[in-house]
């Protein structure tokens, strides 16, 4: 049963550590949540430590940025492990071949392709024409708005060529302000169901989850799963990749889910408890809003 609470503080002193989605819990795509920022700062001052669990396709220098400029202060956190991280490892390595056809944004996006220091013997990678590629880098669609179909004629020509294509972020959807974009994760999802292969990295898949306890260990600690709780509004990514790792979470249900939820301060318990089912997801805990 989902116990549905006001504030993390009534179930902080229990966990060590914490998971915490950035887009619609920590911020919206344009500015912090100054609820949340403080909730995340007071768990600090108790002893708490933060990563930031994101699936943004950026290095995690480039998420830190990012959210500095939407007034996400650094004693809010202690550590990032993006998608975008383990995503670009496995291109480093070779998963999809040395010449790729990128998807996305450039000016947002390039920062993907910077070097990686502690790959050994790391591809050259070469951004070429989708004709001449090894395989595809997909950081999101080239224009967030317009519908995933959009690049069935690329996508059938890719499969037939047998490329692998790289998600970056396994996000279907976000919520920038009140305007709903596609993600990487939606044209992930087209490319399979058309035939083709497609590898994620964010979540809800292991590798996210191995980057975050490496993101622990950088900072000397050696937590127990049972003392870390995953907080996220995305229940096939943030509360499904929380049960994959047998960890607790807080589903935060204002974010994507809130219509459905029939979220103001609170959740509906009725709305809440239909969602979940037809999700097949099982929190521990919600929450209207993190705070």
């Amino acid at each position: 049963m989902t116990r549905i609470v006001s504030a993390l503080s009534e179930i902080a002193s229990a966990y060590d550590a914490l998971y915490v989605d950035l887009w619609g819990c920590l911020h919206d795509g344009m500015t912090a949540f100054p609820d949340a920022v403080a909730a995340l700062q007071a768990y600090r001052a108790q002893g708490g430590t933060v990563v930031l669990l994101t699936n943004s396709p950026k290095p995690r220098a480039g998420v830190e940025t990012q959210i500095t400029q939407m007034g996400v202060p650094k004693d809010a956190w202690d550590t990032i492990a993006s998608s975008g991280d383990s995503a670009r490892a496995a291109m480093f390595r070779g998963a999809v071949g040395r010449k790729v056809w990128f998807m996305g944004e450039w000016e947002r996006d390039q920062g993907f392709f910077e070097p990686m220091e502690l790959i050994e013997d790391p591809e050259d990678i070469l951004l070429v024409e989708l004709k001449e590629a090894d395989g595809i880098v997909c950081c999101g669609p080239f224009e967030p708005l317009a519908d995933p179909a959009v690049n069935r004629a690329e996508f059938l020509y890719a499969k037939q060529r047998g490329l692998k294509l790289l998600c970056a972020n396994p996000d279907i959807v976000v919520d920038r302000g009140e305007v709903r974009e596609w993600c990487a994760g939606a044209l992930a999802r087209l490319y399979t169901e058309m035939g083709g292969e497609s590898l994620y990295f964010g979540k809800p898949y292991p590798p996210i989850y191995d980057l975050a306890r490496r993101r622990l260990a950088e900072l000397g600690c050696d937590i127990d799963p049972s003392r870390i709780l995953a907080i996220g509004d995305g229940a096939q990514t943030d509360i499904a990749g929380a049960m994959g790792e047998d960890i607790d979470s807080l589903f935060v249900t204002g974010g994507l889910a809130a219509a459905e939820t029939k979220t103001s301060q609170n959740p509906d318990e009725t709305a809440l408890k239909s969602f979940l089912e037809r999700e097949n997801v099982a929190p521990g805990f919600a929450i209207g809003r993190l705070r």
